[in-house]
């Protein structure tokens, strides 16, 4: 596992927990509930900012070509 992935794991598991533990208390600490979900968030887009797009393919990858019209 690359140092990227790492950090991207470590900092979902990170807001999540913080952010459970924030809201499982009688008297909710409204900011650390914010940093928990700020932190979950950015783990969140930094992994999902590396899974490519199922449209960004070639377009020789298809089936289907077209004629050239002379």
């Amino acid at each position: 596992m690359n140092i990227s992935r790492l950090i991207n794991f470590i900092c979902i598991l990170a807001g999540g927990v913080i952010a459970i533990y924030a809201q499982a208390e009688t008297k909710q600490n409204t900011y650390l509930l914010m940093g928990g979900i700020v932190m979950l968030m950015f783990g969140i887009y930094r992994t999902s900012r590396n899974i490519p797009s199922k449209h960004d393919k070639d377009e020789e990858e298809t089936f289907i070509k077209s004629e050239d019209e002379d």
